[in-house]
């Protein structure tokens, strides 16, 4: 009986550890591809002063001020925060999937979106360090047209972690950490829409094809995005956290410091403020996450097929 119930513990083990590997290959995959129109939506929340909107635009102003490789400055700090973020996403999710199936009932959007929030806020408390560092290593050496951005001088990953440590201290690499925690929503929605969907298409024993897949991906990640992008735009003002004596770099961003910055940038910009580097952030996350989740599916569904576990991806 005790071996059973080891058996099960482990084979629950080894299926959340396979998604959370095919959930770490695929973005990291995926934000390779398209890492370019990551480094665009940076510089358009982050320098307030620049005036291009076009992405194609502010690709070519970066490679040609700066270099053709610049756009993909910062590439290794991202994609070690993505590989760690998604992993602990993917697994904390797969098990709560798995605790649930486990017990009564099917899965349902209300089930997916609260198992979205509880892995976001474990991903968020456990991963914000590792952002707050690869958005600084990211941003160092560009050209900005705002004057009151400060420059960095980190020699890598472990030098920028001393550094902020030792001038800033400790908690500054929680910086970011309460839009971060309201933005779980983003990714909750993101699974929600994207099991739900999956769900339907896949009725009646019906294969998903990767198209399917693709546009499934897509979409959740399309809708999830446009409806939290203000507090992108502020999670990454303060991750960067080198504005001048704005006062935005404390220990955590509070929610009434969260609301002036909001607040600021429409009285600066108008309403549409709020929304600069939407384009470039919806032409990157959206296809990112679109690929990602292809690469996901044919990974996890390889893996279980050659380790001879008949298990059907979709709950």
């Amino acid at each position: 009986m005790s071996d059973n119930g080891g058996s099960a513990v482990g084979l629950l083990s080894y299926e959340t550890l396979v998604h959370a590997v095919a959930g770490a290959m695929g973005s990291v995959t995926a934000m390779t591809v398209f890492f370019p129109l990551d480094t665009a939506k940076s510089r358009l929340q982050v320098d307030e002063k620049r005036k291009s909107n076009s992405t194609p635009v502010i690709l070519a102003e970066i490679a040609k001020e700066e270099g053709l490789l610049s756009l993909y400055r910062g590439w290794l700090p991202v994609i070690s925060s993505l590989c760690c973020s998604n992993f602990v996403y993917f697994y904390t999710f797969n098990t709560l999937k798995k605790l649930a199936a486990s017990g009564q009932g099917t899965s349902r959007p209300g089930k997916d979106l609260l198992m979205g929030v509880v892995s976001g806020v474990v991903n968020v408390i456990l991963t914000t360090p590792m952002w707050v560092v690869n958005t600084r290593l990211k941003l160092q050496g560009a050209k900005f047209r705002n004057e009151d951005i400060q420059q960095t001088q980190y020699r890598g990953i472990f030098d920028a972690f001393s550094q902020i440590i030792a001038n800033e201290g400790v908690g500054t690499l929680w910086n970011s950490v309460m839009p971060s925690l309201i933005l779980v929503i983003n990714p909750a929605v993101q699974f929600m829409i994207y099991e739900a969907m999956k769900r339907r298409a896949g009725n009646g024993g019906k294969k998903i094809s990767s198209a399917e897949i693709f546009l499934i991906g897509a979409i959740a990640k399309a809708v999830a995005t446009t409806a939290t992008y203000p507090l992108q735009t502020v999670q990454a003002i303060l991750r960067f956290g080198q504005h001048k004596g704005d006062g935005k770099g404390g220990v955590v961003g509070s929610l009434a410091n969260i609301f002036s910055m909001l607040m600021a940038r429409i009285k600066r910009y108008g309403v549409l403020g709020l929304y600069k580097g939407l384009e470039a952030k919806l032409l990157q996350t959206v296809l990112t996450a679109a690929l990602m989740f292809v690469i996901y599916e044919k990974i996890t569904a390889a893996t279980f097929k050659v380790m001879g576990i008949n298990k059907r991806l979709k709950q």
